[in-house]
């Protein structure tokens, strides 16, 4: 970790960043990290889009970390927030309970899937678990079996493309609270950012989602590191996504005390230190790894976990 984020850590007495965000890749590709973000004063309106583009890239690496101050938590706070918000409210925001489905369960995880009476957008994606097809599912939600619970970890929503994750709860804290969104592409424009998909098969064996994307092709998702401090997802493309963002990470910020994410780091290309800036002022970088997250506790979401985009790799796991 740069010399220059670590020391203002150690100044803030937080401890853990540096484990948290883990250090550079160093020999990852370089994409193009672009900020598309709009000031709100909504905290429930996701106004922060941090896109990642490469013609090259075939897979990489997203992260979700529990925030450096988690440790020191001891109240989370994850209720609505509707001050100032103009066009939205709880009571239009509300909708009836859905209907859910266990769609798979083993002694290892759960699978459910919602069913809402109306969606944002028409969809007609299906979800495969076991050669099994089902339709109308709005929402996947993976729970994990852990010490005499399931504990939900990943929601997914079909009909956009967007992702929640998170890490298994610490050992002081019973639950955690979702945070910052990410898509996975190629990534389109309808009212917002979209993942148009076909179909959104999953492989309970290898822990592996399988996205059938309707522009052609197929990108594969892979939990590949689960456990109290850490989620880590290996995503693969079959062919690289060109003219568009391969991924994009939606939040939301109103203020450093009111946000789901705050701040970005950038490590650029073969730059000897990592660049902060707050997210809002961020525009854009070339850079082999990205975090995202907060170093102060929010009022908003508090316990929910900061994000990593890294280990950029193209066609056999070129890098430079």
């Amino acid at each position: 970790m740069a010399r220059t984020l670590l020391s203002r850590l150690l100044a803030l007495g937080i401890l853990g960043f540096a484990a948290t965000a883990q250090a550079a890749t160093l020999d990852g590709l370089a994409v193009q990290v672009t900020n598309t973000s709009e000031p709100v004063l909504c905290a429930e309106k996701d106004n922060v889009a941090i896109n990642f583009a490469s013609p090259e890239v075939k897979s990489f690496r997203i992260e979700a970390v529990h925030p450096a101050y988690m440790g020191s938590l001891k109240q989370d706070r994850w209720e609505p927030d509707w001050t100032a918000c103009e066009d939205i409210s709880e009571a239009t925001s509300t909708k009836p309970h859905p209907v859910m489905h266990t769609l798979y369960e083993d002694d290892q995880v759960r699978i459910m899937g919602l069913s809402f009476s109306e969606f944002w957008r028409p969809m007609e994606t299906t979800v495969t678990i076991g050669g099994k097809v089902t339709r109308n599912i709005h929402l996947m939600q993976l729970l994990k079996k852990h010490k005499g619970k399931a504990e939900e970890v990943i929601a997914m929503y079909p009909g956009d493309g967007y992702w929640r994750i998170k890490p298994l709860p610490p050992q002081h804290l019973e639950w955690t609270a979702y945070g910052s969104s990410f898509i996975v592409g190629p990534i389109e424009f309808d009212q917002r950012p979209i993942a148009n998909l076909k179909d959104v098969a999953f492989d309970p064996k290898t822990m592996t989602f399988a996205l059938t994307l309707a522009k052609g092709g197929k990108a594969h998702v892979a939990v590949a590191n689960l456990n109290e401090e850490r989620m880590t997802l290996d995503v693969e493309f079959d062919q690289p996504v060109t003219g568009m963002p391969f991924a994009t990470l939606r939040s939301m910020y109103v203020t450093e005390f009111n946000a789901d994410v705050a701040r970005i780091a950038v490590r650029e290309q073969k730059a000897r230190s990592w660049r902060e800036e707050m997210i809002m002022n961020f525009r854009d970088a070339t850079a082999t790894d990205a975090w995202m997250g907060r170093l102060v506790p929010s009022r908003h979401n508090t316990s929910a976990p900061d994000m990593m985009f890294n280990h950029f790799r193209g066609p056999l796991g070129a890098s430079r």
